[in-house]
């Protein structure tokens, strides 16, 4: 097995000590809540869409509204927590998610569905981004990838709660309840994460300055490439999963039940990669995602019935903790000195291709053509599978 890069230096952590070492709770609790909120809605878009009394098309719209503001805001918070700090940025956004995912909780027209679902999205934005800048600024290269696959246990728990929860909350009470949850979860977390240590930042010149950085490195660019289209094939593939199988006959909470399928594979693949990225180049990592995305995408293509949901939500956990971990650490590496804005921008494109593929593809939801749907995000996994797995093979750090 070829060698890895040469590690990169690293800074000491808060207080002296190397790694995040007690902060990783509290940054696993950051990502638990930021991915709950984020995958509580789409096990609820069939009973929102009937309770609003709207098409599925037009709560779709409303999904894809919270990934493109969580998406575009990115390159905002990067700057702002360069400037007041990764914690700071991370407690005054959590408390407007909050906020504004409460306000979810109330509406009564499609409209104001969509501009509470984008605000929340916006400030949630900054939360699970600041984790891995944190991570970024506070742990050795060398063992950077291990410590990111650590923070999917928040992840896996979230995605795992969200869609087995909202699913039930949505078929036993009401999708709103599902909203309050995840709205005092974020107000109660902005309390907790008083205790987080902030690191210490060589602020930059200018706001600008890493943008330009950015702008003249174009690997960095490919890299963002490489995130706008796994969050087309990725999270577009399972922001669709519950609709999908509720297609076939399924009720909300049988849907996101097997969505939450995909947050125990993700907790049992980022251990998994974990162990794997001490010895394996990453772009094997890679590769193992995109093969576990297309045959997933493929499945789905032939049959949207709860077992196979089951077994394409696993392939999907097991394509996020290798392949996303794998471009995610890399995001952390390609320019340290403006790392905040590379790591937001990686964020921002993920979550921007996921709501351009969730715009794109809801009138085909909304119809059923599930199989055209998967069929087109298993076409895309190819390209995207190969191209990103040769180009980390042949980077080297510098």
């Amino acid at each position: 097995m070829p060698s890895r890069p040469p590690p990169e230096p690293a800074g000491e952590a808060p207080g002296g000590s190397r790694g995040p070492g007690s902060a990783l709770p509290l940054l696993q609790l950051t990502t638990f809540t930021s991915t709950l909120d984020r995958f509580a809605m789409p096990p609820m878009l069939v009973a929102m869409s009937r309770d609003l009394d709207v098409p599925l098309t037009t709560v779709v719209h409303a999904a894809g509204a919270y990934f493109l503001v969580y998406g575009l805001s990115q390159p905002l918070w990067g700057a702002v927590s360069d400037r007041l700090g990764r914690v700071r940025t991370m407690r005054l956004t959590l408390l407007l998610a909050g906020l504004c995912t409460l306000a979810s909780a109330v509406v009564w027209s499609p409209l104001l569905l969509v501009v509470s679902r984008g605000l929340a999205g916006g400030f949630f934005g900054a939360a699970y981004p600041a984790t891995l800048i944190y991570v970024g600024d506070t742990v050795p290269a060398e063992r950077r990838q291990t410590d990111i696959t650590r923070l999917m246990v928040g992840v896996a728990t979230g995605t795992a709660l969200a869609s087995l929860g909202a699913g039930l909350l949505a078929d036993l009470v009401t999708w709103r309840a599902a909203f309050v949850v995840t709205g005092i979860a974020s107000l109660v977390l902005v309390v907790l994460l008083r205790r987080l240590p902030e690191p210490d930042l060589a602020r930059p010149s200018s706001p600008w300055e890493p943008l330009r950085q950015i702008g003249r490195s174009p690997i960095t660019l490919l890299v963002l490439l490489f995130a706008f289209t796994e969050g087309l094939v990725l999270l577009g593939a399972l922001t669709l999963l519950p609709p999908a199988i509720e297609s076939a006959g399924s009720t909300a909470a049988v849907a996101g039940a097997v969505t939450a399928a995909y947050g125990v594979a993700v907790y049992a693949g980022s251990r998994l990669v974990g162990r794997l990225a001490r010895t394996w180049h990453p772009a094997w990592l890679i590769l193992g995602g995109a093969l576990a995305a297309l045959l997933g995408c493929l499945l789905l293509v032939v049959s949207r019935a709860p077992a196979m949901g089951i077994v394409v939500a696993v392939l999907l956990g097991l394509a996020w903790t290798g392949m996303h971990s794998s471009l995610q650490t890399w995001a952390t590496e390609l320019l340290p000195a403006a790392r905040a804005s590379v790591v937001s921008l990686f964020a921002g494109s993920l979550f921007v291709g996921s709501s351009l593929g969730a715009v794109l593809v809801a009138d085909l939801a909304d119809a059923g053509r599930y199989a055209v749907v998967y069929a087109a995000y298993a076409a895309l996994a190819v390209p995207l599978g190969l191209a990103a797995t040769a180009t980390r093979r042949r980077w080297v750090r510098p």
